[in-house]
């Protein structure tokens, strides 16, 4: 059962002088810079992103967004009725090769802005990022710390899988491989984050794997 939830490892997948720079002790590009970024002790070169405009204008207009715009504003738009809020974020935040994190303690999602000039990888990464607040959501809601994963194994493409294995620790693998494909499928991140706006529970239109009924189950959200 303590397997069903991992919520440190999604969150860590962990002008004026620079705020909050004296709490990095480990140097930037860091899990260390990045956790002072997520719980929001440093704040610059990190800029709130309500909607497809505030990208296009962080990149001065360049390139064009608009065949990912209304996908992306969409699931912004679902983020935001539920309290998640996305920013676009300095590089120097983020370890290697990291290009966005969710950070289910706080609900909110941060995007390397070295990757995000990128149209394609933009809409996979919020995609990506967007699935972890879903799933945050079918743990009853985003209100507290727990991340449930929405389809189990036999739902999950056996590339995404074999992806998920070759990039993630065992344990993260069963919330990383549904974010991986969501993060490439059109439409799956918007449509679940929809379900989560509209204040119906998440499990009454996604079966609940059955680790996830039975913490539901367990905590007085469901009955058997």
């Amino acid at each position: 059962m303590k397997k069903l939830f991992y919520g440190l490892i999604a969150s860590l997948a962990l002008s004026a002088p620079v705020v909050g720079s004296e709490l990095v002790t480990q140097g930037w590009k860091t899990y260390d810079s990045m956790g002072c970024m997520m719980l929001r002790e440093c704040t610059d070169g990190v800029v709130k992103v309500n909607s497809i405009a505030d990208v296009k204008a962080y990149y001065n207009g360049v390139p064009n967004y608009d065949r990912v715009a209304g996908e992306f504003n969409k699931i912004l738009a679902h983020l935001d009725a539920i309290g998640v809020e996305v920013f676009l974020a300095d590089e120097k935040y983020f370890p290697p090769l990291n290009r966005g994190v969710y950070h289910t303690h706080g609900n909110k999602f941060f995007l390397n802005d070295s990757y995000m000039d990128r149209p394609g990888t933009l809409m996979a990464v919020t995609r990506h990022e967007g699935w972890h607040a879903a799933q945050d959501c079918m743990a009853a809601g985003v209100e507290n710390n727990f991340i449930a994963v929405i389809y189990d194994d036999d739902k999950i493409p056996p590339f995404y899988q074999d992806m998920a294995e070759r990039n993630y620790p065992p344990l993260a693998r069963p919330w990383e491989q549904g974010a991986l494909w969501a993060g490439h499928t059109e439409g799956v991140t918007e449509q679940a984050l929809a379900v989560c706006a509209s204040g119906r529970p998440m499990w009454e239109t996604y079966e609940p794997t059955p680790l996830t009924r039975q913490w539901l189950f367990d905590q007085g959200h469901i009955e058997e």
